[in-house]
């Protein structure tokens, strides 16, 4: 059975004198950490610090914004109906709810949609189309889906339907033949910032939509205040946290801490986090799973419905069910978890690519378990349910293999399929199951065999207990936000003594230290890491990041240990 491989730690570059010159402004461990991210003058630097967004980012210079804008336009003149049709998770949750607050505040007749998981799967159907055609709608906006529905574009079309599709996610060879499609990345688009989440798209056209609808005599509404659910999306989507998604997070992250959304303040609360101090680590793992939560179980209106009220008894109520859901979704996580390690393992001894497929595994949280072999076996990973006719599968990957590049390989025996390089979503009749997986073995051992695949940890500075300190954890603030492509900064510290260590949390999961360099003591906790408190060496290396830990209303700096090496002397 293959084993998790072993995590490689890189030092820090070293910084060139001239580059060093460059940046002499600021405080030598940020120069370093600015470097370690690509930034290396001062202009570049002071962009990056105060998270301005690229040049050129109007909305208007992005394909297909000025014939979605003009077809609106349209439809507020001749009273008609619009569907914002969403995905089920964060991104498009958010993002259905920023359309339909911006057009609804610009008195358009606009109502939201967003399919089943369970019966509906993803992206735009045709029973949902005629349903909504049926219901009196004249034009349908999907956000964070669309972009693979060829199918559907044309039946659409067919039904006397307009279609606007924004979506971020990566077209194919065809577009469709919708009204007009908002996608950074479809060829010819001249939009610089290609990385933008679902949301951020819906925000782009909901600023253009703004201009345009004040231009014309409508109430102005200050559509910044939109960029709480822009925050949100974004994070929960793992979207890379550069560019205009920076700067998006970052204002973001203001609103959120004003704390103005009732459904947002009462999430905050159920997490038991402080509005003032909410960063985008806590969406990452505390908001937005909750969010996720609700379309991984049952259905994302319950989502939906939080983010769009404003009363607190509704909301809090709704928040309580999405905290319940999460609870059981982690626990639902846990035991397909075990199984799917077993199956996914067997099937291929040499762990090229791993497996997992059974009509017992739900649905909703296929996605979480490839993510989870993906991080812990470095593999390119597929968790699929099957019922008698289909099987439909969630892919995770590794940087070395593009996940939806291979299913595009494959797209002959598919059903559909799309995503991104790192995650990808398919539906594949059981007849070609067997195929589907011998081919994509086959393109995986091509792509990865003469590699050598391990995680890499990159440290951003080495340092002492000693340099860990108030001025320390003030400087390393200014990279947030931080997230893919931007993470929590992280130190390497070599020769620490193991004072103390105890294994915490279910199934002592985890593991408390208390770790000391001879001067300098620091309490540290290293999240499943619990099964080495029995074979912990008297001295360690250790990389972490620096933090804070707030218990009983104490505050105390905290290391959060990502992984334990023997130290060469020990």
């Amino acid at each position: 059975m293959i084993q998790p491989p072993s995590k490689l730690w890189v030092n820090p570059p070293a910084l060139p004198a001239e580059i060093d010159a460059q940046l002499s402004n600021f405080p030598k461990i940020l120069r370093q950490i600015l470097v370690n991210r690509g930034i290396t003058d001062q202009e570049m630097a002071i962009k990056f610090l105060a998270a301005l967004p690229p040049e050129n980012t109007s909305p208007r210079n992005m394909l297909g914004i000025s014939e979605a804008v003009d077809r609106i336009k349209w439809a507020a003149k001749h009273h008609e109906k619009i569907i914002i049709y969403g995905d089920y998770d964060a991104d498009g949750v958010t993002a259905t709810v920023l359309l339909t607050e911006v057009l609804g505040n610009h008195n358009l007749n606009v109502q939201s949609y967003i399919p089943n998981r369970f019966d509906e799967g993803y992206g735009l159907n045709n029973e949902a189309l005629t349903s909504l055609k049926d219901s009196g709608a004249s034009l349908v906006i999907s956000v964070d889906c669309g972009i693979r529905s060829l199918e559907e574009a044309d039946y659409s079309r067919n039904l006397g339907l307009d279609l606007i599709i924004t979506d971020h996610h990566q077209p194919g060879e065809t577009l469709p033949g919708a009204f007009t499609i908002i996608n950074p990345k479809q060829r010819d688009c001249p939009y610089p910032d290609k990385n933008l989440a679902g949301v951020g798209i819906a925000f782009k056209l909901a600023s253009a939509i703004t201009a345009e609808m004040v231009d014309a005599g409508s109430e102005s509404i200050s559509i910044e205040k939109y960029l709480d659910l822009v925050a949100l999306g974004t994070v929960a989507d793992m979207a890379p946290l550069t560019g205009e998604n920076r700067y998006f997070v970052k204002a973001g992250l203001k609103e959120i801490r004003t704390a103005h959304r009732q459904g947002i303040r009462s999430l905050i609360g159920v997490s038991d986090l402080s509005p003032q101090k909410i960063n985008s680590t806590d969406i990452g793992f505390m908001l937005g799973p909750r969010l996720n939560a609700a379309g991984r179980l049952e259905s994302a209106l319950d989502a939906l419905k939080l983010l769009s009220s404003h009363d607190a008894n509704e909301a809090g109520i709704l928040a309580q069910k999405l905290n319940n859901q999460n609870r059981e979704r982690q626990e639902l996580t846990n035991k397909i978890l075990t199984r799917a390690v077993e199956a996914a393992t067997d099937r291929d001894p040499e762990g090229t690519l791993l497996v997992a497929v059974h009509p017992d595994y739900n649905p909703g949280v296929v996605g979480l378990v490839a993510s989870r072999l993906t991080e812990k076996y470095y593999r390119p990973a597929i968790v699929a349910h099957s019922n008698n006719e289909t099987i439909r599968g969630s892919c995770r990957s590794i940087p070395e293999f593009h996940i939806t590049n291979a299913l595009d390989e494959c797209s002959d025996l598919l059903i559909r399929h799309g995503g991104h390089a790192a995650a990808a979503g398919f539906t594949i009749k059981n007849i070609h199951w067997d195929e589907f997986v011998q081919r994509l073995l086959s393109i995986a051992r091509r792509e990865l065999a003469h590699l050598n695949l391990h995680p890499t940890i990159r440290a951003d500075a080495c340092v002492r207990f000693m340099d860990l300190n108030t001025e320390t954890y003030n400087t390393i603030q200014l990279i947030q936000p931080t997230g893919m492509n931007n993470p929590q900064v992280i130190f390497r510290s070599q020769n620490i003594k193991v004072i103390r260590a105890w294994s915490v949390g279910r199934d002592s999961a985890h593991l408390k230290l208390k770790l000391s360099d001879g001067t300098v003591t620091f309490d540290a906790i290293a999240f499943r890491l619990g099964h080495l408190v029995n074979n912990l060496p008297p001295e360690i290396d250790l990389l972490y990041t620096f933090e804070i830990n707030e218990y009983n209303g104490n505050e105390t700096f905290q290391l959060n240990v990502i992984d334990i090496h023997p130290s060469d002397k020990a």
